[in-house]
């Protein structure tokens, strides 16, 4: 037991040190210079032990070891092939590197409190991307995204054996899946009232995209991401046993003497976040709409999987003419990964394995211009029951507001200030499972606790990220 601790203490000292941006070099050999890099170097420094010390620290996008002024998402370092092709276009690519870090940063300070340091790094951040353009071999390998399944759990936990116990699980929720849409897709009675929720006719704020257009990304003004937020976000037409199924904003509540994320049903909301993926060879546009829930009440007396906060990801990944090809749609804490695939793709044949793979319960056709996707929810489980195409005009239901999904990452908070719903893990404090006790051999952490953007594992078996912008291509190809 003491050389199995010895292990473990090895393996967490040496992920610690992978993501200290200044163990590494460049920022290692010129943090402590009498010029203005280092000066530059050692402003992020300080400006890093303020987050620290305010336990402010963003998950959203990793930070670059040896690049204390940039971050990466899986978009970003899936284009470091490009860049390594075609280093004329670096300029772009860091760029979008910068604007990761300079965002992720303004959210840590302005929780912290001191949101007018963020100008000045802003600055110092311009002077170190000229200062470091001849370590552009050295950054295209510092610049990736670590998966989020550890291999010393999986070790403990005898993945290799345990693995084929929650396969077998996981094929008989696929198998309860296929027929609880079956049952909706026939008209199946429910004791449970359904009740609807339509989309604002105005997006609140526009989220942001990377931009590289000479490395593929297609560029997309804020004006044309807004007609199409609205033309694909979703219906949603819930059974409702009580406020547990109804969607709201997330916002900070003091509770009995600490404070705690709470869902605001009177407000009810769509969360929105664009991203892009790849497929054929192209660069896709994304949109991924959130719903958020109070609670996922238990059913039974010993309920694993009932917990604090619940919701449902939908995501619709469109063609170059704004149309849909393929839906997915998973719950936040990554669990639940189904696809509703339309009539222009096929699924491409999948290697034999008992790996968590491609599972599509049902399929639509893509919707005209003059009609809406209504998703089908159950109560108490937020589960996907089965997805409906219906004409624009019908106006019936509650209005759900379409906000910037990054608003989560500064909630006001009841006292004055702002703090993230999620903490430096991403991952929401409260929300944890019982799961978490049973379903940890698969590597993943805090199985079932409800997490951030670009934290999603969604496979217990095998590896898959939700943001992983390979993955549609990896299951569909697209007809012609």
């Amino acid at each position: 037991m003491r050389a199995l601790g010895i292990a473990l203490s090895c393996s967490i000292l040496v992920g610690c040190a992978s993501l200290d941006p200044y163990s590494q070099r460049p920022a290692q050999q010129h943090l402590h210079a009498d010029d203005a890099r280092g000066e530059c170097l050692r402003l992020f420094q300080a400006s890093d032990a303020r987050i620290d010390a305010a336990a402010t620290r963003d998950a959203q996008a990793r930070r670059v070891p040896g690049f204390p002024y940039l971050r990466v998402d899986r978009t970003l370092a899936r284009l470091a092939e490009a860049v390594a092709a075609e280093p004329q276009h670096a300029d772009q690519w860091t760029a979008a590197l910068a604007a990761l870090d300079d965002a992720g940063r303004r959210f840590e300070m302005r929780n912290a409190g001191d949101a007018v340091a963020a100008d000045a790094l802003a600055a110092c951040r311009q002077q170190l991307l000229l200062a470091d353009r001849q370590q552009l071999p050295a950054l295209l390998d510092a610049a990736q995204v670590p998966d989020d399944y550890s291999n010393v759990e999986r070790a403990l936990g005898l993945y290799l054996l345990t693995r084929y116990a929650f396969a077998a699980g996981i094929r008989g929720w696929q198998r309860d899946t296929f027929a609880e849409f079956a049952a909706a897709n026939a008209g199946g009675a429910s004791n449970a009232a359904r009740r609807r929720y339509l989309p604002a006719t105005r997006v609140d704020a526009v989220p942001s995209l990377p931009r590289a257009p000479q490395l593929g990304l297609p560029e997309i003004s804020p004006p044309t991401l807004s007609e199409l937020i609205l033309r694909h976000a979703p219906r949603l037409e819930i059974e409702t046993v009580d406020d547990n199924d109804r969607p709201g904003a997330l916002l900070w509540q003091q509770g009995a003497g600490d404070l705690r994320i709470a869902v605001a049903v009177d407000d009810p909301v769509l969360y929105v976040r664009a991203a892009y993926t790849q497929m054929g060879g192209r660069w896709l546009l994304q949109l991924i709409y959130s719903a958020w829930f109070p609670a996922r009440p238990s059913e039974r007396a010993f309920d694993v999987l009932a917990g604090r906060l619940d919701g449902l990801l939908w995501r619709v990944t469109l063609a170059e003419d704004g149309s849909p090809l393929v839906y997915d749609t998973i719950h936040p804490c990554g669990c639940y990964h189904l696809f509703i695939a339309t009539e222009r793709v096929r699924s491409r044949p999948q290697p034999e394995s008992i790996d968590e793979g491609l599972f599509v319960p049902q399929r639509v056709r893509s919707p005209a211009a003059n009609q809406r996707v209504v998703l089908r929810l159950a109560a108490r489980t937020h589960y996907l029951q089965g997805v409906a195409l219906e004409p624009t005009g019908r106006v019936d239901g509650l209005v759900m507001a379409l906000r910037d999904d990054d608003q989560l990452r500064a909630l006001p908070l009841p006292g004055g200030g702002t703090r993230s719903a999620f903490d430096a893990d991403g991952l929401i404090e409260g929300s944890e499972r019982l799961e978490r006790f049973y379903f940890w051999p698969m590597g993943i952490a805090s199985p079932g606790q409800m997490r951030q953007w670009g934290r999603h594992a969604t496979a217990f078996v095998g590896r898959r990220h939700f943001d992983d912008p390979t993955l549609i291509d990896r299951y569909f190809e697209r007809l012609p």
